[in-house]
């Protein structure tokens, strides 16, 4: 992917559905006042203390958002913007 991306880990917001198994799932985030609506989740893993979720936003842009499981807190880990091609 070519683009813009940050290794800053930033707090957000996560509203989430449960699939059938009960896990939930990121359906749309909040940076600030920015809502992204979440289009595709691309993968997601277990770590010990975390769940991770790559997803693509509505946008176009790659997110990867880190779940900690104990203290239920949202970070965003990494995002990387597509370059517009002219």
């Amino acid at each position: 992917m070519h683009g813009s991306s940050s290794n800053h880990h930033i707090g957000i917001r996560v509203e989430c559905y449960a699939g059938h198994r009960g896990e939930q799932t990121p359906r749309r985030f909040h940076l600030g006042e920015r809502a992204v609506e979440i289009a595709d989740v691309l993968d997601q893993w277990l770590a010990p203390d975390h769940r991770y979720f790559k997803v693509r936003g509505a946008e176009g842009a790659t997110y990867l958002l880190r779940h900690d499981v104990v203290s239920g807190l949202w970070e965003l880990i990494m995002y990387e913007r597509r370059a517009k091609l002219t």
